[in-house]
């Protein structure tokens, strides 16, 4: 009878059944981002060490020059509503910066003739590239 509670209580505590260790560490994929950006930070510090300094160096000047300029900026950007009207500006030869107004568009002015669409010439499901 012994015997027999002895065998029921190892079969018992054998019968449990086994739980697999979860994995604590990160996946191969976290893994390889990991290093991936930690690489690109190693790269990218002597660059971001060079902008911090100009940023040092030309700072106080570009302030200064924001502080002077910034109401004439506003006033101009308060005057022209649409930017897309202007063209893009000119440096002439003495030095002068002039930005030309684009000439009006006419309704009367023919538009350019589009190319006709080719998709009907292409079978079903071809991409065009």
């Amino acid at each position: 009878m012994k015997n027999l509670v002895s065998i029921c209580a190892v079969t018992l505590a054998l019968a449990t059944p086994a739980y697999a260790e979860d994995e604590a560490g990160p996946s191969l994929m976290e893994q390889g981002a990991e290093l991936f950006f930690e690489g690109l930070r190693q790269e990218m510090e002597p660059a971001l060490e060079d902008l911090l300094g100009l940023a040092d160096q030309f700072g106080p000047a570009m302030q200064s020059f924001f502080e002077e300029m910034g109401p004439a900026l506003a006033e101009l950007a308060s005057e022209i509503q649409d930017w897309s009207a202007y063209e893009a500006p000119e440096i002439l030869p003495n030095g002068d910066i002039i930005i030309r107004k684009k000439p009006p568009v006419s309704e009367d002015t023919p538009k350019p003739e589009i190319a006709p669409d080719q998709s009907e010439d292409l079978p079903e499901g071809a991409t065009d590239i």
